[in-house]
């Protein structure tokens, strides 16, 4: 009897150990970890014309990977949803455009800031809006992102919100310029990153308000607060990239210039 528990207890040993390449806080393995990501939200990931997701903060991503050795699944959300996705293991990280603010870090692991941010205003490209600070968006129709940093700063800004014709919120950018354009909207208040992306595909249509709404934020890559280990394997092999100047070219392919904050 003996002589066959000891081989059963080593089965179940395996077995148990095997069980753990599919958890997420195993670094060590060749797995499928899962990014959330707002799909239309150009330049840091999107589809692109034949329905591939592409991007800045994508070929970051795909370059992690490829020396972690594991494989990155790139998913959808609506990111009004992020937080819950994350905290459901729905996704792992989600990376695409990230701010860091107080408010998140309650509930998201960050990376180190790797890229800074503000909130502009972008408006048709005709338009003849006096616009100089955000005490002149009084009576006016604006619109954001829903769950952005900025959707945070306008509804916490009573007065500010107070003051608007009425502030729209929307479930992805592509909706939003469309409102732009055909002057549902009066203004957008968007990521200057974003915002200046689509002014260069679009020409002629839309011109950004040289006004920056809130205070100017740094972005990151978000984890579950309990994967301390991913974030840091994850950290460490980022760091690599942008020492060793390859999150530099990536980032010129899609600015035309250096973006990424050094000495990280």
């Amino acid at each position: 009897m003996k002589n066959f528990l000891l081989p059963l207890a080593l089965i179940i040993f395996l077995v148990s150990g095997c069980g753990g390449v599919k958890d997420v806080d195993n670094i060590g393995y060749k797995k499928i970890y899962v990014i959330g990501l707002d799909a239309e939200y150009a330049p840091m990931g999107f589809k692109d014309e034949n329905g591939k997701i592409v991007g800045f903060d994508i070929d970051l991503a795909k370059e992690v990977a490829r020396r972690m050795d594991v494989e990155f699944e790139f998913r959808p959300i609506d990111w009004n949803n992020k937080i819950a996705e994350l905290n459901s293991r729905r996704i792992d990280i989600i990376w695409n455009g990230l701010d860091i603010t107080p408010e998140r870090q309650e509930h998201i692991l960050y990376s180190k800031p790797y890229l800074d941010n503000r909130q502009i205003l972008l408006v048709r490209a005709d338009s003849n809006l006096n616009i100089h600070s955000e005490y002149d968006l009084a009576g006016k129709v604006v619109g954001t992102q829903a769950g952005s940093n900025s959707e945070t700063y306008v509804e916490y800004d009573e007065t500010l919100r107070n003051s608007l014709k009425e502030f729209r919120t929307y479930g992805s950018f592509k909706t939003a310029f469309r409102d732009l354009e055909s002057g549902a909207v009066d203004v957008l208040i968007v990521d200057e990153i974003a915002g200046r992306y689509q002014i260069t595909k679009v020409q002629n249509k839309f011109k950004a308000l040289e006004v920056t709404i809130g205070p100017v934020t740094a972005i990151g890559i978000g984890f579950r607060i309990t994967d301390i280990a991913l974030r840091d394997e994850v950290q460490s092999v980022f760091s690599e990239m942008i020492k060793d100047g390859t999150a530099k070219k990536i980032s010129e392919k899609w600015f035309q210039a250096d973006l990424i904050k050094s000495g990280r």
